[in-house]
């Protein structure tokens, strides 16, 4: 039988190979925020690419002379360390320190990929950080876990990035297309426009981004990216036994991104299909698929708090490929007919990455604007979003309903389309 001390070993050299297959891995937009005497949280969706972020933080270390023996990297869903108890936890940890005996002395740098694994680990965190010269780094795939445990057991001391599926602009750093001079020439546009279709399709888990597959895999394989989170992060963490329903709430929610969903529509329809649950259970699942990273749902934006909590709340998917993986269409349709849902869900997941609080509001006529964002330092915008702006009608009522909110809020707003997303410096690709 393979000891700690040996298994540990081998940890530590494949970390070596690991990061030394790392050329040409996409450098994500976002990094770890260099806050001194803070731990460091990464939160996200399984197969965000999580991993990689985290590799890609040991890598920089090293390039700037911080040599290996002196970090630690440990998947915590590594079969070989199942189940991962508190003591073998602490077994590990002090392996380390006793195949490295300097590194008591030193600064060292730990990360724990994955960590809700491990039974009780805020005691063990809380105690390394306290008693020890390091800097530590978690991942997570559930945001209520991470937050929940780091509120009763570490009090302040960490800091959360939320980690994306790829955006569009690491999509295309990923495909080697370098930024277009502005204003974009007509070949340009062009260009830009499909990978932009391809994205919207395809979506930003990094497995699918080179991935040769057909579309039907690629269906598949999303469709099991959702299985593992709900199983995962859902199921056997909540120990839900109704997994019929719950399935079935997911599927309902990726078929209707970008529209209102009522919980007390979705509950007279189960009703009618004889399932028994209560409304106080659907508002439950609701709060753990968000907290898993894979649906989230936008409130209305009001003065009134209770308005705010009774009314219908829009709904979004963590990639825009989840509806394609999902959706009830004649095979190989194009998108056409939903496009407008699907690029409004990445707009939202631009606003998301942007850190904006977002809403979306209903003027007094009755008219919905997309969304209502609050920005970190409190400023407030208006996006209306529009996949097609060629009927004029269909615009005329757009650019209606941004200007009544714009008169009723005194708030600066845009009507958004893909070739105004485009168009906006390039090397930016945001808002």
């Amino acid at each position: 039988m393979t000891s700690l001390s040996q298994l540990l070993q081998s940890i530590l050299l494949e970390l070596r190979f690991k990061i030394d297959n790392l050329d040409g891995s996409v450098k994500r937009e976002f990094d770890f925020p260099n806050i001194p005497n803070k731990i460091r949280v990464a939160i996200g969706a399984r197969r965000t690419g999580k991993t990689y972020f985290c590799l890609q933080k040991i890598k920089k270390y090293l390039e700037s002379g911080v040599p290996i023996s002196r970090i630690l990297y440990l998947n915590c869903e590594d079969d070989r360390l199942l189940p991962f108890t508190q003591e073998k936890f602490t077994d590990l940890i002090e392996s380390f320190y006793t195949l490295y005996p300097h590194n008591h002395d030193q600064h060292c740098y730990l990360f724990f990929d994955e960590i809700q694994n491990v039974e009780n680990w805020p005691t063990v965190i809380r105690r390394l950080f306290d008693s020890k010269p390091v800097e530590i780094f978690l991942t997570g795939s559930s945001a209520k876990l991470l937050s929940k445990e780091i509120a009763t057991s570490l009090r302040g001391r960490s800091i959360a990035t939320e980690v994306w599926p790829f955006s569009f602009k690491e999509y295309l750093s990923a495909h080697k297309v370098e930024s277009f001079d502005l204003p974009l020439a007509k070949k340009n546009s062009d260009t830009l426009f499909k990978y932009f279709k391809d994205y919207l399709e395809i979506g930003g888990f990094p497995e699918m981004i080179h991935s040769s597959i057909s579309s039907d895999q690629r269906r598949q394989v999303l469709q099991e990216y959702v299985d593992v989170v709900i199983f995962r992060d859902i199921i056997e963490r909540y120990s839900i036994t109704n997994i019929t329903l719950i399935k079935y709430l997911i599927k309902t929610l990726i078929n209707n991104v970008s529209t209102l969903f009522s919980v007390n529509k979705f509950y007279n329809d189960l009703k009618s299909q004889g399932y028994h649950i209560s409304k106080n259970t659907i508002h439950e699942y609701m709060t753990y698929i968000e907290d898993a990273f894979l649906i989230f749902n936008v409130p209305l934006y009001s003065e009134s708090l209770r308005k705010t909590q009774i009314s219908s709340k829009k709904i979004y998917a963590v990639d825009p490929a989840l509806y394609a993986a999902y959706a009830m269409r004649i095979r190989n349709q194009e998108l056409s007919s939903n496009a407008g849902h699907i690029f409004e869900n990445f707009i939202y997941l631009t606003l998301r990455r942007a850190k904006q609080e977002i809403y979306y509001y209903v003027t007094q006529s009755g008219l919905e604007i997309d969304f209502l964002t609050i920005s970190p330092n409190r400023t407030l915008s208006l996006y209306q979003i529009m996949w097609n702006s060629e009927d004029p009608k269909t615009l005329q009522r757009e650019q209606r309903a941004l200007a009544e909110a714009k008169e009723e809020l005194g708030v600066e707003g845009q009507l958004v389309t893909p070739e105004s997303f485009l168009s906006i410096d390039s090397h930016r690709l945001t808002f």
